[in-house]
């Protein structure tokens, strides 16, 4: 019954305001095919499978990092594509973020392509395979980083490698910024935002991992959906503390420490943030429902008046669909006392958070207070910064990243959406409002529950596929 609902609300909210979502609109014609004849999608696998096999392991302790991985990494990465680094110029930021420059001789602002090659660990998951070993096998890349995200920096340069080798120049500088520390929110894409402010360089567009190419995932939907990401949510680490007296454990104290932290967590599971749907949202359901059957389409006049008809639905759909709607507050950490027969001095739990678009830190914390009413209960702002803005879908760029996906997937729908992950695209927005969160892989729901879990994987067909949307957007710049 209440997948019933949910799909008669995702059709009848696919026509939710048309003026207001008209600019998600993807152009009618169709592109011409990529050129995949001019990639090696056996090569590709092999050389993705030899970086997969280097652990660049992310650590927020500075002193765990495997700095010899990263430096082999990067001298590997010369030696697998040395057209790319015979021709681009190449400069290495920080401990080890890398920006190369492809110049096209011209003066118009450059396309950026992004993305990271730190993974996270594989302590503690239960791999059926050697999470490092990189292997092939029955036409699948196995192991740590495969999809997040070496799988779309191999892409990338599959795409450069090739098109250099055949001696083209871009119509516009291309840029590729390789992350060395996207999983622990480091820096590395903050200083490539730095060096191109300092030499007055504004992209064009910027594209990093995000949304991909699924299937079977949106209610009424048929056939395979290519969601890019305008926006991303904004990330909030709050602690959470409440002291206390102590003692031995043979004479607890009724409503210590522990207790008013538990009731403070409580207290936030039972009064959630409110569900919205952001314009974003709706575009993506515009852009999909209209891949819908009739039956769907028929109720699209309607979806103004069943916007929160459709955000309470969502809400209660899956724990994605709730994510895309509302503020969301995990709780990550908890800590109490030392000893065994001790009683707590000092309560604390870790509270990991997504602000939905339309919030802000500060909003996000006045509530979370106003939740809890207690004032020993203390918060503190570990780190956080708002969501980012909203990117155009108006605008060549976003043409063009539809084209690029419909020359490699042509049946397949392109929307938009909010990414709910932090990616470092963020950091983008500062200098373009262009700035798409995409990886053109299509992944079965198997692969996408793979990513920062055990045995992760891409098939070898869509990694060479990924290659062809990047050739066929830096042909078509």
């Amino acid at each position: 019954m209440r997948g019933a609902l949910l799909g008669a609300a995702c059709g009848a909210a696919v026509a939710a305001a048309t003026r207001r979502v008209a600019r998600f609109r993807p152009p009618p014609d169709a592109p011409d095919p990529a050129d995949l004849d001019g990639l090696d999608a056996d090569g590709a696998a092999q050389r993705l499978a030899e970086l997969v096999r280097i652990p660049t392991i992310s650590t927020r302790d500075a002193a765990e990092r495997d700095t010899a991985a990263f430096e082999r990494f990067r001298a590997r990465l010369a030696e697998l594509y040395p057209h790319t680094h015979r021709v681009l110029e190449r400069e290495v930021l920080g401990g080890g973020a890398l920006l190369y420059r492809w110049p096209s001789g011209t003066d118009l602002p450059p396309l950026v392509l992004m993305a990271h090659y730190d993974v996270v660990p594989v302590a503690g998951q239960e791999w059926s395979r050697d999470p490092f070993s990189g292997l092939i096998e029955d036409g699948v890349v196995h192991g740590r980083g495969a999809i997040d995200d070496k799988g779309a920096l191999v892409a990338i340069l599959e795409a450069v490698e090739s098109l250099v080798a055949a001696g083209f120049t871009p119509a516009r500088d291309v840029y590729l910024s390789f992350g060395d520390d996207e999983e622990v929110a480091g820096v590395g894409a903050q200083l490539a935002v730095e060096a191109f402010t300092a030499r007055g360089v504004r992209p064009w567009a910027v594209i990093d991992e995000g949304g991909a190419v699924v299937s079977g995932v949106f209610p009424g939907v048929p056939g395979q959906t290519a969601v890019v990401g305008l926006a991303e949510k904004g990330l909030l680490d709050v602690e959470l503390v409440t002291t206390d007296a102590g003692g031995h454990a043979s004479a607890p104290v009724r409503g210590g420490a522990p207790a008013r932290l538990a009731r403070a967590i409580l207290r936030i599971e039972d009064d959630p943030f409110p569900a919205r749907l952001h314009d974003v949202v709706l575009g993506m359901v515009d852009a999909l429902g209209r891949h819908a059957p009739i039956g769907y389409r028929a109720l699209f006049a309607h979806a103004a008046y069943l916007r929160p008809l459709l955000a309470a639905v969502l809400s209660k759909a899956s724990r994605e669909a709730n994510a895309l709607v509302r503020t969301t507050v995990a709780i990550t950490e908890l800590e109490g006392s030392k000893a065994r027969n001790v009683l707590a001095t000092r309560a604390r739990a870790h509270a990991n958070i997504r602000i939905a678009l339309g919030e802000t830190v500060q909003s996000t914390v006045d509530r979370l207070r106003r939740v809890i009413d207690d004032p020993s209960v203390e918060l503190t702002v570990v780190s956080g910064n708002d969501p980012s803005p909203v990117s155009r879908a108006d605008n060549e760029a976003f043409a063009l990243v539809g084209a690029a996906v419909r020359s490699v997937y042509p049946e397949a729908a392109v929307a938009p959406y909010v990414m709910v992950q932090a990616s470092d695209a963020r950091h983008f927005s500062q200098i373009c409002d262009s700035v798409y969160r995409f990886m053109p892989f299509d992944l079965t729901k198997g692969e996408l529950a793979a990513l920062h879990a055990a045995d992760e994987r891409i098939g070898v067909a869509a990694l060479h596929r990924g290659a062809g949307f990047y050739r066929y957007l830096i042909r078509h710049l």
